[in-house]
């Protein structure tokens, strides 16, 4: 397949301007989510090793920390056009800050030694499928669909399952879980790759990093659930 610069003429010294500003607006991306990782990591020991812990878990607030990063994403999914750019980044923020405090149970469930091992691993499996994500000539679109639907699937049964209760259920979920979200990851990238444009201006890139980098987020995030669900050593 010829390069789309040259069937339109761009010059050369315009495709090195163009990946020089996508290398950067992906630096941008892994770079918020890096730090939404850390800090969400930081609350989650926090809350686990302080008297946060009873006051959450042990009270109906529970449901306010565990539902308030749906609503931090449906609000910025649907003010997207609209949303300031640093209102934008506060309520990532925000979202990160209040992941952290409801991941803070798994420091209660399983012990520090396989919280770090499925952290390790998630990560590599993650920097890989990013990578691959990244250079792949194939088209992932296809292959995106078919996990986007998957995790609808997991969805409505993890829901079936919170009244079956079923070990065996769960366990397929999991391996589900972690396939689905590690798969999406290289998808994301590759989208996130195709749908860049300098011309879109500063703003709306920088909008598109946050919006990018969430997506990402999730995608690592609920791998590493999935994953420690799966391997994790609950504490006695």
């Amino acid at each position: 397949m010829t390069d789309p610069f040259f069937r339109s003429g761009v010059a050369g010294l315009d495709r090195v301007t163009f990946d020089a500003g996508l290398r950067a607006h992906m630096q941008r991306i892994f770079g918020y989510m890096a730090g939404g990782l850390a800090l969400s990591g930081a609350l989650a020991w926090i809350t686990a090793n302080s008297a946060l812990a009873q006051i959450l878990f042990g009270s109906p607030l529970k449901w306010l920390v565990m539902l308030a990063p749906l609503a931090f994403i449906m609000v910025m999914n649907f003010r997207m056009n609209t949303i300031s750019l640093g209102s934008l980044r506060m309520m990532f923020w925000a979202f990160c800050g209040t992941m952290g405090l409801s991941m803070g149970a798994i420091f209660l469930i399983y012990t520090d030694a396989s919280i770090a091992r499925a952290f390790f691993i998630t990560a590599a499996t993650f920097g890989a499928m990013s990578l691959w994500g990244y250079t792949t000539k194939a088209n992932l679109a296809g292959f995106g669909s078919f996990l986007a639907m998957g995790v609808f699937g997991i969805l409505i049964a993890s829901v079936v399952n919170i009244f079956l209760l079923s070990p065996m259920m769960q366990w397929m979920l999991s391996v589900a879980g972690v396939v689905i979200f590690t798969g999406l990851t290289a998808w994301d990238v590759q989208r996130i790759k195709q749908t860049y444009a300098e011309s879109y201006g500063i703003e709306t890139n920088e909008k598109m990093a946050v919006f990018n980098a969430l997506s990402l987020y999730l995608n690592f995030v609920n791998a590493f659930q999935f994953l420690l669900t799966l391997s994790g050593d609950r504490r006695n």
